[in-house]
């Protein structure tokens, strides 16, 4: 006869071959050389004694209690985490709609935006499901625009067109994310183009910023603008174009010549939504979460999951 431990190992086994490996009753028997009603009372049998416990979540549940958990840790006070799609270009898509159903959710009416990758596809979103209703009354880019002519860091555009799909008016700035020097950007800031957009910036009543990693092979312009502080500091992830490490500490250099919103400025906006792609890793996140500037958060719920456990 079975001693109480070897049963339990054996009910424990049935149980993990059926509820985690997902095998057939019948082939479960067909391997142990048993019944098939045989193990249909062994299973019964493993839940009496609590070997298997079944827990049912009501829909939404476990992303409350993630968000309550980031409220109680970080500067959180609420947002979104969506459900990874069957693909990254899904789950950007489900992020997107999340980033705009929480400017809903907030009654956000001045607007700052970010670029990157999520906000070009936040951008393109729109574009297939237009908010005409909504409260956004203006809409103005939080950095210059990029040299490059990928549309996810054309901040002017993006703000255009996200400005025609929420019925918002758009304002534009008319300078360079990174001019040439730090000289030409003592130059470009004492422009009436940057006050007008700078008394924007002072105005905004929520902002989406970009949460990204920050990249394995610097680019020049972060070498000019940083020397070795990137790497003395441990840089881990990025928000517009500003760089930070795993403690949270935004990483400052004299010689930073890149045009967007001051990070004094950005701190005494009401509502600072941190907007993660697909791709963004738990790192970043971290970094981003201990830096205490954001307030709202848009992200997998499997990578805030995976950050807290």
């Amino acid at each position: 006869m079975d001693t109480s431990l070897e049963k339990q190992k054996k009910l424990a086994y049935v149980a993990r071959r059926y509820y985690l490996e997902d095998q057939r009753q019948s082939d479960i028997a067909q391997e142990l050389g048993v019944s098939r009603p045989l193990i249909s009372r062994m299973l019964s049998e493993a839940r009496e004694l609590g070997i298997v416990e079944i827990t049912i979540h009501k829909p939404g549940a476990r992303t409350a209690r993630l968000l309550e958990r980031l409220r109680l840790s970080s500067s959180i006070r609420g947002g979104v985490l969506v459900e990874d799609g069957k693909d990254n270009d899904a789950t950007n898509q489900a992020l997107s709609q999340g980033a705009v159903e929480l400017l809903g959710q907030l009654g956000a009416r001045r607007l700052g935006v970010g670029w990157g990758y999520l906000i070009g596809q936040l951008v393109t979103w729109l574009e297939e499901h237009p908010q005409p209703d909504s409260a956004v009354t203006d809409i103005c880019p939080l950095v210059g625009n990029a040299s490059i002519p990928a549309r996810n860091y054309q901040s002017n555009e993006n703000v255009r067109l996200m400005a025609q799909q929420l019925g918002a008016t758009p304002h534009f700035l008319y300078l360079p994310a990174l001019p040439e020097s730090l000289e030409e950007k003592q130059v470009l800031c004492s422009t009436e183009v940057y006050r007008q957009t700078h008394q924007q910036w002072e105005r905004l009543d929520t902002a989406l910023v970009n949460i990204g990693d920050y990249p394995s092979s610097p680019d020049f312009a972060s070498l000019v603008r940083y020397g070795g502080l990137l790497q003395q500091q441990r840089a881990c992830g990025r928000m517009l174009i500003y760089y930070f490490n795993e403690g949270g500490t935004v990483i400052q250099s004299d010689q930073d010549f890149a045009i967007q919103i001051p990070l004094e400025t950005l701190k005494r906006c009401p509502n600072i939504i941190g907007v993660c792609s697909a791709n963004t890793s738990a790192k970043a996140l971290g970094g981003a979460l201990k830096s205490g500037l954001f307030t709202h958060i848009v992200a997998r719920r499997d990578l805030v999951g995976g950050l807290l456990e």
